[in-house]
């Protein structure tokens, strides 16, 4: 289940950047300024104060070890999704020894990997012109995971496996159609995937990034 969460940012937070200046200072009133003007958010604070009613989910949550020269080291692993669910999401993961500090590593990467959505019509059987899908077929890739995401005609809803779904519905997408390949068990490779298919539509897009 998504919660809000909360701005941590309002009270004690002293910019350390120009971008943060900027947000403080009132100069910069939307994260769609700084994106359109190819800056670069690298605090999590801007997040907070540009986006208020930001959500956060768990997407999972794994053990892992690592092999040191005192012994074995063993951390949790979580993977935390944000977003508005108006366009903007972004995707995170973070290591620690307790859980509830892993959980807030992913967050914070998540904050500063947020990306804007591109979001319109792009099903030939809608054509409704809301922004419900995608405006056009995007394919994404991490690992050995492939995902292709499909616009889809209004009422269709998310088909596909869960965790695109949480992605998708995060960002704003009501409406689309997923295909995917590979090792999709692998939690992390999946949820990156549709994160690198998102982010395609934002970016200038080539013929080849077309899904036909």
């Amino acid at each position: 289940m998504s919660r809000e969460v909360r701005p941590t940012s309002e009270a004690g937070w002293i910019p350390k950047t120009k971008v943060g200046k900027f947000v403080q200072d009132g100069h910069i009133v939307s994260l769609e300024e700084i994106f359109t003007q190819g800056m670069k958010i690298m605090e999590p604070e801007i997040v907070d104060v540009l986006l208020p009613n930001l959500q956060q989910e768990v997407l999972g949550i794994g053990f892992v070890q690592k092999q040191t020269d005192a012994g074995e080291q063993s951390r949790f692993k979580a993977i935390v999704v944000v977003g508005n669910g108006e366009g903007y999401v972004g995707i995170g993961d973070g290591k620690a020894r307790q859980v509830r500090t892993a959980i807030d590593k992913a967050t914070i990467q998540a904050k500063l990997n947020i990306i804007p959505v591109r979001r319109g019509c792009g099903s030939w059987e809608c054509g409704c012109n809301l922004p419900h899908s995608l405006p056009f077929g995007v394919k994404g890739k991490c690992g050995s995971v492939r995902i292709e995401i499909i616009p889809g005609p209004r009422g269709l809803g998310l088909v596909g496996g869960e965790i695109p779904k949480i992605i998708l519905r995060m960002a704003g997408v009501k409406d689309c159609w997923t295909r995917t390949y590979g090792s999709t068990s692998t939690l992390a490779s999946t949820a990156f995937a549709v994160y690198d298919g998102l982010r395609s539509t934002y970016r200038v897009v080539t013929p080849e990034d077309w899904v036909r």
